[in-house]
């Protein structure tokens, strides 16, 4: 199927009153488990190669890209590959020439007038190459836990920061963080709903592995469009490369271990890509 681009899936999700799910990808295995599920679930997903990813690699965009895009070309459904939590500014400036069609400009570790200004910039630039730009506002929080209600989002500066930037979407802080690996965030969704009516532009759940499945549905009930999911993935991938290895100490050949860590992630992102397709406003 011919390659998608972040902005088709989006803007297609939100007018459909549907979330489109958005993975993370470390591994050329992560990519085609995500596609072999989305194919499954029958629903369009975004793959995503963040900074950290690309550090992974040694500092180099291209060769993953080229990878992953190559196995979203090859997908049954609508694929598309995005650039996640980029903070290098020179990282950003490699996404176009990369081949892929959106990224995500973080500057929330910045102050407020500063975020602006950086991610003004960063939209700018995107804009002119045909990229779709996501950006933050408010603390989403990372591996030291969930942020406190006093750093979540308000839809009265979140309305500022759209038209002062640009922006084509927009990451809130609503009460997931990244890097759960327990599926126990408690999602405020009146605030999800309040920034949907505030804002033109479609909301993104980042740290959505922490969410159960019923609260990712009333989420995307209440606003949201793009549902970012990662960690969840790892900790299946992780699970079955350990069980197959505690059960035969001997095994040396990676595909006796990656074969079932990719089926793993197909699973679970067939569950998920179809959960957050089918919750609807």
């Amino acid at each position: 199927m011919p390659l998608a681009t972040t902005a088709d899936l989006v803007t297609r999700a939100r007018a459909a009153g549907r979330g489109v799910a958005a993975f993370n990808v470390i591994t050329f295995e992560h990519a085609e488990g995500i596609v072999a599920g989305a194919e499954q679930a029958g629903a369009d997903v975004i793959l995503q190669i963040s900074e950290n990813a690309v550090k992974f690699r040694g500092g180099l965009l291209r060769p993953i890209a080229a990878g992953v895009l190559e196995v979203a070309r090859a997908a049954g459904v609508h694929v598309s590959v995005h650039l996640d939590h980029v903070e290098d500014v020179a990282l950003l400036h490699q996404s176009a020439s990369a081949g892929l069609s959106g990224v995500m400009f973080d500057a929330s570790h910045l102050d407020y007038a500063e975020n602006v200004a950086a991610t003004r910039a960063a939209a700018d630039w995107g804009h002119a190459q045909g990229l779709f730009v996501e950006a933050e506002l408010g603390k989403v929080g990372g591996k030291d836990g969930a942020h406190e209600p006093g750093v979540r989002t308000d839809p009265t500066e979140a309305a500022e920061f759209v038209a002062a930037t640009g922006v084509d979407a927009l990451a809130v802080a609503v009460g997931s963080s990244h890097a759960m690996v327990e599926r126990t965030a408690a999602l405020d969704l009146a605030l999800i709903s309040a920034l949907a009516e505030a804002l033109p532009v479609p909301l993104v759940l980042h740290g959505s592995s922490g969410v159960a499945d019923d609260t990712l549905r009333a989420a995307v009930a209440a606003g949201m469009t793009k549902i970012n999911i990662g960690t969840i993935l790892n900790v299946a991938f992780t699970g079955a490369v350990r069980e197959v290895l505690d059960a035969d100490a001997t095994l040396v050949d990676p595909r006796t271990y990656l074969r079932p860590a990719r089926d793993e992630i197909a699973a679970v992102a067939a569950r998920l890509a179809g959960v957050v397709a089918g919750g609807s406003r």
